[in-house]
């Protein structure tokens, strides 16, 4: 198994080449062998193999960025629940009954519900990234056993 722990510049466009974002990626574990689920699930794969000074552009499929848009994930939300403040575009996290905390994003509000989008802003965006790597190294054992630092959770656009 290979590993490595890159840091790299990372320009976000989408399919049109219309820019999204800058981001700067920090010790991100890299490895073969490997395929993740979710979220960038795509770009682990793409990143493998960096030396310092790379570049690589690399284009990924919505299922291999941030899932295709999904309706079930637009749901009617009591407003009594929701900070008086709450403004349509603003994001929310909300814990469900299970525990689990949610980002949603308010879609509408009505007179006693709001409309809450929990679908990633870029789910069903073809997107391309523009990688620079400023460090790369191989992994340690150690950091590739205790790591939850996958590409797939780290790397937020």
């Amino acid at each position: 198994m290979n590993a490595q722990i890159i840091s790299f510049n990372c320009t976000l466009k989408n399919k049109a080449g219309v820019f999204i974002s800058f981001t700067y990626n920090r010790e991100v574990l890299t490895v073969s062998g490997i395929e993740p689920d979710g979220v960038l699930s795509g770009l682990n794969k793409n990143l493998l193999n960096l030396k310092k000074g790379d570049k690589r552009v690399i284009t990924l499929r919505a299922e291999e960025a941030y899932g295709f848009y999904d309706p079930k994930k637009v749901i009617l939300f009591p407003r009594r629940k929701l900070p008086k403040s709450v403004r349509k575009g603003e994001l929310l996290h909300i814990v469900g009954k299970s525990g689990v905390q949610r980002s949603y994003r308010v879609l509408e509000l009505h007179s006693d519900l709001a409309s809450l989008d929990g679908n990633h802003p870029l789910a069903g965006q073809d997107l391309i990234f523009e990688i620079e790597a400023l460090d790369a190294r191989a992994a340690t054992p150690e950091e590739v056993a205790s790591s939850l630092n996958m590409v797939s959770q780290q790397l937020l656009h």
